[in-house]
């Protein structure tokens, strides 16, 4: 079962050293990516990560503030890692209730305790795989390991199976978008797609193909980031062999 996470970092460098870290962590996947406070709370709200790592800079007292906000909102409040290059917020970040508190630069060994300790006191329930699609008495349950994509049909779902049926919902494509495994990216204003069934990424051309009949599926520039995020995961189990 996967974790999900937010860095809010300004400085790129270290935000880039952190993502390279955790790469080593299969079941850490990255939500999102802030470099202040206000884009910061929107993305955890919106996302709901269960980890956010803050890089407590020149905008520490900015994030502390930021958190004592996000309680107005949240009935579950994510767990919170600070990141410093000296200890002078470390008592903030402790009435804040942080979870732990890195110097840079990163350590490994640090991350590692950690990341065991997180899993260890937080262990992650099971995500229900089973999907039930409701339409007054009609109950029908879906195996969302079947689920190759979702296409968007105006105001209804389609879901396309690995079996080559076709499963219509009659609510939009944004009502299961928070509501699906991890492993379900939204890639384009009309498809979320199963990361499970992707073969191929081609930037050049913005297509995702999936395994079964070489399918062609566009995704768009507004979700890019979800798309470098796919690639990292995907990227965790696989042989790399550059041309």
């Amino acid at each position: 079962m996967e974790y999900t996470y937010t860095i809010l970092d300004s400085d790129a460098q270290s935000n880039l050293q952190l993502q390279h870290y955790m790469e080593e962590y299969s079941e850490f996947y990255c939500s999102g990516v802030a470099t202040n406070s206000v884009d910061g709370l929107n993305g955890i709200l919106k996302k709901s990560p269960d980890v956010v790592f803050i890089h407590l800079n020149d905008k520490a007292h900015e994030y502390f503030h930021m958190i004592m906000e996000m309680h107005q909102y949240l009935k579950e409040i994510p767990i919170f890692i600070g990141i410093s290059k000296s200890k002078q917020f470390a008592f903030e970040a402790l009435k804040c209730h942080f979870f732990d508190y890195w110097l840079l630069p990163y350590n490994e060994f640090d991350i590692r305790k950690t990341l065991l300790r997180l899993k260890l006191k937080t262990p992650k329930e099971q995500e229900p795989k089973t999907l039930l699609l409701q339409s007054y008495k009609d109950y029908r349950y879906i195996d969302t390991q079947e689920i190759m994509y979702l296409q968007a049909d105006n105001n209804a779902t389609d879901f396309f199976m690995k079996d080559g049926s076709t499963i219509s919902a009659f609510k939009t494509l944004k009502t299961f978008e928070n509501n699906l495994p991890p492993n379900f990216v939204r890639v384009h204003q009309s498809y979320i797609i199963n990361i499970d069934f992707v073969s191929r990424i081609n930037y050049g051309k913005g297509l995702c193909t999936l395994k079964h009949d070489k399918l062609q599926l566009p995704f768009s520039k507004s979700y890019k980031n979800n798309i470098d995020n796919l690639k990292k995961v995907l990227a965790k189990n696989t042989i790399s062999a550059l041309n």
